[in-house]
């Protein structure tokens, strides 16, 4: 099989090329580089099966020959990154999204949606089921996110619907692992890099807002089983293990050894999720998918990649 990635160069993005090649598929990895790395990819860049194309999926995506599978994935995907590029983002998200929608109707080829827990905004009902709305509050400043990522399920679902190309669409909670950068304004790499640099861990509110974390490689597995599942709607993807961000920050100054950061508060962000928790009922029946990482390990394996990278 062909598969072609968007955001292919970025944190998820990179680890799904992997997971494709392993599977033997040929892989055309698509990235803009704007929070993408080439770092990510570096390994696979002499596997002649695997094609690196600089572009911004903003703009048409012309790909030759035999395509299989696009999945969509090129977004800016953290708080930091989004607010300081709102207007590419909303493009991405809607010219992007339509874009590589017209490739995989083209091609005839399969289609998932890389969406997100935001799409459920600060959720009314915890946990979150696929068939909740949501509450989210479209001219705030994380509107640019959440609506762009909701208006790329809309028209997922209408390609769909009017054209029948074969659509998935993956809702992805928090999730952690090497390749994340340390600087991208996540709650979980900001403190580890905190911790390992000894400086202040930064609790935004106080620390009782709830969040849950699913390791990068349950992630990956989940997005291959429902990329050939023959199912429309959305699906959760995530770890159902919840937490307080006061917790996590405790449990990461355990791991690293004679940790002398101290916890300080700051305020919350306007519109910042107080609960955050996958209701994965429907990726464990279509799937038979759970996650396998439990968070004690999963923390241990992103410590280490981090304390590699400083």
């Amino acid at each position: 099989m062909r598969t072609v990635i968007t955001g292919g160069a970025g944190f998820v993005g990179s680890h799904l090329c992997d997971r494709m090649r392993a599977e033997g598929h040929e892989v055309v990895c698509v990235d803009n580089l704007l929070t993408g790395n080439r770092r990510n990819i570096e390994h696979l860049m002499n596997d002649r099966d695997f094609r690196f194309v600089e572009h911004d999926v903003s703009k048409p995506i012309e790909i030759d020959g035999q395509v299989d599978n696009v999945l969509h994935f090129a977004s800016p995907a953290s708080p930091f990154d989004y607010l300081a590029h709102p207007i590419p983002t909303l493009k991405v998200g809607s010219l992007g999204t339509h874009n590589a929608l017209g490739l995989a109707k083209l091609k005839d080829a399969r289609f998932l949606l890389a969406s997100t827990s935001e799409v459920y905004g600060d959720p009314d009902v915890h946990p979150q089921r696929e068939d909740y709305w949501g509450n989210v509050n479209p001219i705030g400043p994380r509107g640019c996110y959440d609506e762009a990522k909701r208006f790329s399920e809309a028209i997922t679902m209408a390609y769909h619907r009017h054209h029948g190309v074969k659509t998935r669409i993956v809702r992805i909670f928090n999730t952690y692992g090497p390749r994340m950068r340390l600087n991208d304004g996540r709650v979980l790499p900001a403190l580890m890099g905190q911790a390992l640099r000894d400086e202040p861990m930064t609790i935004f509110g106080d620390g009782g807002q709830t969040r849950s974390f699913c390791y990068v490689s349950d992630l990956v597995d989940g997005i291959f089983r429902l990329l050939f599942c023959d199912f429309a709607e959305p699906v959760n993807i995530g770890n159902p293990s919840e937490i307080t961000v006061l917790e996590l920050a405790r449990e990461i100054q355990e791991l690293v050894p004679g940790c002398r950061s101290e916890i300080v508060f700051k305020p919350l962000p306007q519109d910042d999720p107080r609960r955050r928790r996958p209701d994965i009922g429907r990726a464990q029946s279509l799937l038979g998918w759970a996650p396998k990482i439990d968070r004690g390990e999963g923390l241990k394996r992103t410590l280490e990649y981090f304390r590699a990278v400083l």
